[in-house]
């Protein structure tokens, strides 16, 4: 069994393969390597010290902690609210949701010098982790330094558990030297306690994912992109397809089943937008060389008849969502588990998922049950676990099964409405986490004589009465 300090020995050894592979991104990624240092420890500066560090590793983490993050920002005004990340696209939505109101740096490996130099410079009151992000050395470091833990939408899968429990001495540990694990169900709270945790630091406060909100810059990002949209006329009666989060496979699935749909629909735009900004120019290639027309984000094309659109540009997806007809996610169609429902469902939109959605096992059963969603199933299972991608056998039964899909919403625009509908009620029904969330940061702060700096209700503890509510969706503009 792993113990804390053969983990740390083993993290120590292999440090000069970590990073090799820093620099060798760093050569193919301009962000990478402008900020190699922050990797080490050496968070930026100016910085302030003694406030709450966030953890967002990447922009779905980023956008489902946005309410949270906003209400911490009203109720601690004059505390430092850190924000750390690990990718490059995970610091560009922090900078985009929040500007200079947060302090925003990369988490470092977690070896124990970087570890030791990122505290030592950030001299942190509380750490607040996500999910599943157990970094036994940074934990172990801040529970030494007396700084308050928090884990928050904690999400423990039962593969994920079998996994853990294989090192269940360093894992354990790991859990208990939080101040509180806040779980995302039942379900999860069920399997941190079978990991070990112990239960009085154990809660089930929902799911901080439901608590999106439609703010000004998603509105703004819309009128932008629908300029480019509208600006003909003749554009305005399109139907927009959009498939959300691609990774590599996705495409070639969407574009074999665009161009059957084009047959018999030659007015429907497909919309693009790859997960990763270095897949860009790659999807754009595939979109020409199958000889498809196609407008890109980046040059500000005014849309006229090209047949797809490909968002290679960043934090704009939600935007997108609002402006589409149909949105499918990405990274469903093979072993990736995919990626975030919820956002198209909070602007009412009909979605279409492939047949893994296994990052989102719990939100797909409560879209399921209120008919929300639409699953593509298989009769294959994924064998390139290398790359992820579908098997040909498998990518081939997705393909038709998408064109009958999208084709039977185009043609029950009432249907589309429904499920758009019903998508957004689950979201509303399921929203609150974020105040039960703040509750438990604001007890365990008032412990080392930290309140809250706005009048806040007795009932807090429920509810914080900051505006996080969800406007009167609009359709185009």
């Amino acid at each position: 069994m792993i113990s804390l300090l053969i983990y740390r020995i083993i993290l120590l050894l292999l440090s000069p393969l970590l990073l090799a592979f820093l620099l060798v991104r760093s050569k193919n990624n301009t962000a990478y390597r402008q900020r190699l240092s922050e990797r080490l420890g050496f968070f930026p500066k100016p910085y302030q010290q003694g406030g709450i560090v966030v953890h967002a590793a990447s922009v779905g983490e980023v956008i489902a902690l946005q309410s949270f993050i906003e209400k911490l920002l009203v109720t601690y005004p004059h505390l430092p609210i850190t924000i750390t990340s690990f990718t490059p696209t995970g610091s560009a939505q922090i900078s985009k949701c929040f500007g200079d109101r947060v302090q925003h740096g990369y988490l470092p490996l977690d070896i124990l010098p970087c570890t030791a130099l990122f505290l030592q410079r950030l001299k942190p009151t509380m750490m607040i982790f996500m999910e599943t992000e157990l970094w036994p050395n940074l934990i172990a470091q801040c529970s030494k330094r007396s700084v308050k833990l928090l884990l928050i939408n904690g999400r423990l899968s039962k593969k994920s558990l079998t996994s853990y429990q294989k090192v269940n001495r360093l894992i354990e540990p790991c859990l208990n030297r939080f101040d509180k694990i806040l779980t995302q169900s039942e379900e999860n709270l069920t399997h941190f306690l079978q990991l070990g945790a112990e239960a009085s630091r154990c809660l089930n406060t929902g799911n901080v994912k439901f608590d999106m909100s439609i703010n000004q810059q998603v509105t703004t990002k819309k009128a932008e992109l629908a300029k480019l949209l509208f600006a003909n006329k003749n554009q305005t009666k399109r139907t927009i397809w959009l498939i959300a989060s691609t990774h590599e496979g996705d495409e070639a699935i969407a574009l074999a089943a665009f161009k059957q749909l084009l047959l018999d629909y030659p007015q429907l735009l497909l919309v693009i937008v790859p997960r990763h900004p270095e897949r860009f120019e790659q999807v754009a290639s595939l979109c020409t060389k199958q000889g498809f027309t196609l407008a890109k984000r980046s040059e500000s094309t005014v849309i006229n008849n090209e047949q797809v659109w490909l968002l290679d540009s960043l934090g704009e997806l939600m935007a997108a969502f609002d402006l589409s007809n149909i949105v499918t996610m990405g990274g469903s169609f093979s072993a990736v588990g995919g990626h975030n429902p919820l956002e198209p469902a909070l602007f009412n939109k009909p979605i279409i998922v492939g047949p893994n959605m296994s990052n989102f096992n719990e939100i797909m059963q409560q879209l399921r049950q209120e008919q929300a969603v639409i699953e593509l199933t298989y009769n294959s299972v994924v064998n390139d676990t290398a790359t992820h991608k579908a098997s040909p056998e498998l990518a081939s039964q997705l393909v038709e099964q998408l064109i009958g899909k999208v084709k039977h919403l185009l043609q029950q625009p009432a249907e589309q409405k429904a499920l758009g509908e019903n998508a957004l009620k689950v979201v509303l029904a399921n929203q609150g986490a974020s105040d039960k969330t703040l509750a438990q940061v604001i007890k365990l702060l008032a412990t080392i004589n930290i309140n809250p700096e706005i009048n806040i209700n007795p009932d807090i503890t429920r509810k914080v009465s900051i505006d996080t509510t969800i406007p009167k969706l609009r359709g185009r503009e």
